[in-house]
């Protein structure tokens, strides 16, 4: 294979390379504020125009039929909300013992407690061709959802008291997720012959969409005074953080592929992101809004501004191997059905 060809082969891993070393080299351009507007273009725009694509590209009867798929969202939804934060609340009771800040320990336990995004899942789950309809419906429900029960669990593990805008996040969520889903699944209606026939590049138009989330959530990270703490409880908060990933989608991948699940490969590509994604976005006002005031509220935000960046990572990197096992399957699953009795 040609140097062009590989090239056009692995541009998403690529990318992903460029737009961090970017980051790195200059952050103030993607940073809260800066030049690129990110608390706009990529909380509003970008999120909008992930869930417009995915509306226009769905089947009407795929995002019908994940509605359905109840078992799907309870092992998500439940994974998320109830086995991860207290996973985490009993891991971090060894890490106490270490000399790791105690507030860096209290981050990961925020973290623990976050709802699914609303982006990075769908485009991971989209990517690789799983369930996109069960990641859609999951990543949108998770973060409703988490509106109510992150504050709740935040002040059942960390304990505070605050008041939390449920209306302002539930209408920005409303805007950015609900609309533009309908209102591409409104012009799929009336395009539905134009678009499959003309095969547009929903998926590239995505991954585009995940490298500028990418880029601005590295800038956040790098342009984060806070990263400057002692190093080696930063690193390892971010060999724990990555071993959480792993060692979760592990669980689940085993889980869901048992004799008996249930659940078909796309399905399982769906809860492995759904599952063990946070969402950024929800999260960070989510704690200053609950622990307004803390002076080391600062602190506690460093395992959540890690975690996003590295499940995109983490996440982007798998890609290719989850391709190669759902293509895998598939040819497994021709191979039986062709195969006489």
């Amino acid at each position: 294979m040609g140097l062009l060809a590989r090239i056009r082969k692995e541009w998403f891993i690529i990318g992903i390379v460029v737009v961090i070393l970017s980051a790195k080299l200059q952050p103030s351009f993607g940073v809260k504020g800066g030049p690129l507007r990110p608390e706009y273009t990529v909380s509003y725009v970008a999120v909008s125009v992930i869930f417009f694509n995915s509306g226009l590209s769905l089947k009407s009867e795929e995002l019908t039929s994940a509605v359905l798929h109840f078992r799907l969202h309870l092992l998500v939804q439940s994974f998320t909300l109830i086995f991860f934060p207290l996973a985490v609340w009993l891991l971090l009771k060894l890490l106490a013992l270490t000399a790791i800040n105690p507030w860096l320990l209290k981050g990961l336990q925020t973290v623990g407690c976050m709802p699914p995004p609303v982006s990075s899942a769908v485009i991971l789950t989209k990517a690789v061709g799983g369930n996109e309809a069960a990641a859609i419906f999951n990543s949108a429900f998770g973060s409703f959802l988490g509106i109510v029960v992150t504050p709740v669990l935040l002040l059942l593990f960390l304990g505070s008291s605050s008041s939390v805008p449920f209306s302002s996040i539930f209408s920005q969520l409303f805007m950015t997720v609900v609309v533009p889903l309908l209102l591409g699944q409104l012009c799929r209606r009336f395009l539905r012959e134009s678009l499959e026939r003309r095969k547009l590049p929903f998926g590239t138009v995505s991954s585009f969409i995940l490298l500028v989330i990418i880029y601005t959530t590295f800038c956040d990270t790098f342009s984060s005074p806070d990263v400057e703490l002692e190093p080696t409880s930063l690193l390892v908060v971010v060999l724990t953080i990555f071993s959480i990933q792993l060692s979760f989608m592990l669980i689940l991948f085993l889980f869901t592929r048992r004799s008996g699940s249930g659940f078909t490969p796309a399905d399982t590509v769906a809860i492995l992101f759904c599952s063990t994604h946070k969402s950024l976005t929800l999260g960070i006002p989510m704690l200053k809004i609950v622990f307004s005031g803390y002076q080391q509220l600062s602190v506690m935000s460093v395992p959540l501004l890690i975690y996003h960046p590295a499940q995109i990572l983490l996440g982007s990197l798998l890609v290719p191997s989850f391709k190669a096992w759902m293509t895998s399957r598939q040819k497994a699953v021709k191979l039986t059905s062709l195969t006489p009795i």
